[in-house]
C-alpha cells in the first residue's frame, strides 16, 4: 500500500475522552480522519481481529488508545498484533495513549514498538474529564466522592492537553521515537478537588475516603470492571505523586490547571442536579 500524507488518520476511540478531541482537531487542520468506535460505519471491535482490515483502511497514522486499560489481562498482545497487523498494511506512525506509573501499560507500549513502526508515547495519570464525562459525574452531581484514595495526591492532567501532543505526535516528524509524560501543573488530593469542585458549582461536594474493598464492591454492583479498582493503587502509593513536563516538552507551554477545567464545566450545566 502506498501510504502518502493525503492518506486519512485513524482515530482508535475517536468517540472517547481523548479520541473525540484528536478528530475535532485533526478535522479542522484539515486532514482526513477515519474514526474507530463499535458504532463507526465500519466498526472496529479490539477482541474482534476480523474488524480491523475494514475500519484501518489506508491510514498513514493511528492514534491507538485501549479500553478499559493498557494494563487489563490481554492489552498486550492485542495491541501487538494491531500494531504489526497495521504497519504489514503501510501504515507508518501509531501514536499511543499509555498510563503514567503502570508497569502492565509498558508490556504493550514494547509490543507497539516492537512491530517497527514510527512510533509515540503518551503516558497520562488520571483526567480532568473523570469528572464530568466519566465514572465521577454522578458521584459529583450527587454531591458525594466515596473513593479510595485516603489523603493521595495526584497531578490531573487535563484531555484537551493530550488531544493537543497526541495531533502533535501524529503530524510532526520531531515527536517520532519520544515518550512524553504529562501531568497537570500541581498536586492535588481528593479534599481539594471536592472544594474546587465545589467553589465552581456553587453546591457542597463532599470527599469521603472508602477502602478498596468496598469501592471493589460498589463496581460489582453497578456491572462495572472490578480491576477498576485496582488503578486508584496508581495513587495509594505515590508513584505519580510528582508534576511531570510533558506537555511543556512536546508543546512549549503550560498545561491546563483543574480550576479552570472545573469553572468552565460548571458553565456548561453538565453538574446541574
Amino acid at each position: 500500500m502506498t501510504n502518502t500524507t493525503e492518506n486519512p488518520i485513524f482515530v482508535i476511540g475517536g468517540t472517547g475522552k481523548t479520541g473525540r478531541r484528536v478528530v475535532e482537531r485533526l478535522s479542522a487542520l484539515g486532514h482526513q480522519v477515519r474514526v474507530g468506535s463499535r458504532s463507526a460505519e465500519a466498526p472496529f471491535v479490539w477482541e474482534d481481529s476480523s474488524t480491523w482490515e475494514a475500519a484501518l483502511g489506508d491510514s498513514r497514522a493511528v492514534y491507538v488508545t485501549y479500553y478499559p486499560d493498557l494494563s487489563f489481562p490481554g492489552a498486550a498482545e492485542a495491541i501487538g498484533e494491531f500494531a504489526a497487523f497495521a504497519v504489514a498494511r503501510g501504515t507508518r506512525r501509531l501514536v499511543l495513549l499509555s498510563g503514567r506509573g503502570e508497569e502492565g501499560a509498558v508490556i504493550s507500549e514494547d509490543a507497539l514498538k516492537a512491530s517497527g513502526a514510527d512510533w509515540t508515547v503518551i503516558r497520562a495519570n488520571w483526567f480532568n474529564q473523570n469528572f464530568n464525562e466519566s465514572f465521577f459525574l454522578d458521584p459529583v452531581r450527587s454531591g458525594e466522592l466515596a473513593l479510595p484514595t485516603a489523603d493521595a495526591v495526584e497531578p490531573f492532567i487535563d484531555a484537551d492537553d493530550i488531544a493537543d501532543v497526541a495531533v502533535a505526535a501524529l503530524t510532526d516528524d520531531r515527536h517520532v521515537g519520544k515518550t512524553y509524560e504529562l501531568s497537570g501543573p500541581r498536586l492535588l488530593s481528593f479534599h481539594e478537588v471536592a472544594a474546587e469542585l465545589s467553589k465552581a458549582t456553587g453546591r457542597q461536594i463532599t470527599y469521603i475516603p472508602v477502602s478498596v474493598d468496598d469501592y471493589r464492591s460498589a463496581l460489582r454492583e453497578l456491572g462495572e470492571p472490578e480491576e477498576f479498582a485496582d488503578l486508584f493503587t496508581l495513587i495509594l502509593d505515590g508513584r505519580n505523586a510528582s508534576l511531570v513536563h510533558g506537555v511543556e516538552e512536546a508543546l512549549g507551554r503550560k498545561p491546563r490547571d483543574f480550576a479552570d477545567f472545573a469553572r468552565e464545566a460548571a458553565a456548561t450545566g453538565v453538574w446541574n442536579v
